[in-house]
């Protein structure tokens, strides 16, 4: 999805997307019931340096990502930070009440969303659209009307957002020899609406068009493309159990805070 920011190829842009997607949402579901606060923060660290070792972009790529999670992930729990119940009170301010409980419980459900957001980085950074889709028919069966389908809208947005831009430039040029009246409020909107939409309709239907000549349709047909498993799918298993093997004796014998469930309230007692 982000070819274009690769700056080199790991293993894991081999691995077949099937994988990592079965993989990615037993993770999701394994992450669900971890309640040591301190093996989700070993686990979340160590899924980051594994995103950062593998996903084969800049520092100012994979970081911009990872900043736009943690942000969100933040927020998600900023609701239960600044009202949660709690007998260590940090700070009150009328209906807002920070204890040291309901931070440890934002701070669990924000450290469950980085560190899937970490796993969900790695996979976008090192799939590329054709592949999901061819993968998806090879094993998965899915029909070809489907997954074309879906790869072509894909492909449109992208062609949305340029021809927009484009638009949006040129009506700039005009916006300087026609009265301001005529450009405003929701004329302004209209102005670009219509035409993005129009343009794109007709480059959709042009694209179907193609497509029926050539003969697409559904049944068997041969791929030249071709998403098989191989031993980096075992490889790329083997080091996510690893890593979260590791995440658990760190936890063991190396704590940062003590708390075992963050669900608790009375666990700083």
């Amino acid at each position: 999805m982000f070819e274009r920011w690769k700056k080199r190829y790991t293993f894991v842009d081999n691995v077949n997307i099937i994988t990592k997607l079965f993989l990615g949402v037993a993770l999701f579901i394994f992450i669900i019931f971890v309640h040591n606060f301190d093996y989700l923060i070993y686990i979340t660290s160590l899924l980051f340096l594994f995103m950062l070792l593998f996903n084969g972009t800049s520092f100012k790529v994979s970081g911009t990502l990872v900043l736009a999670a943690v942000l969100f992930a933040l927020l998600s729990s900023l609701f239960m930070i600044l009202y949660g119940d709690g007998t260590h009170v940090l700070f009150k301010w009328g209906f807002i009440q920070v204890s040291i409980e309901s931070l440890v419980r934002g701070l669990h459900v924000s450290l469950r969303t980085i560190s899937v957001s970490m796993f969900g980085i790695l996979l976008a950074l090192t799939s590329q659209i054709v592949m999901i889709f061819y993968s998806l028919m090879q094993h998965l069966k899915v029909k070809p009307k489907i997954a074309y389908a879906f790869m072509a809208a894909i492909r449109m947005v992208p062609l949305i957002f340029t021809s927009f831009i484009q638009l949006r430039r040129s009506l700039k040029m005009r916006y300087q020899m026609i009265d301001a009246s005529n450009y405003r409020g929701f004329k302004r909107i209209k102005h670009l609406l219509i035409p993005v939409l129009s343009q794109n309709i007709r480059r959709a239907h042009q694209l179907s068009v193609a497509m029926e000549s050539k003969g697409f349709k559904d049944g068997p047909r041969t791929y030249y493309y071709k998403a098989p498993f191989s031993y980096k799918d075992i490889l790329f298993v083997g080091m996510t159990i690893a890593l979260l093997i590791i995440a658990f004796y760190l936890s063991q014998y190396f704590p940062i805070t003590g708390i075992e469930d963050a669900r608790v309230s009375e666990m700083l007692e």
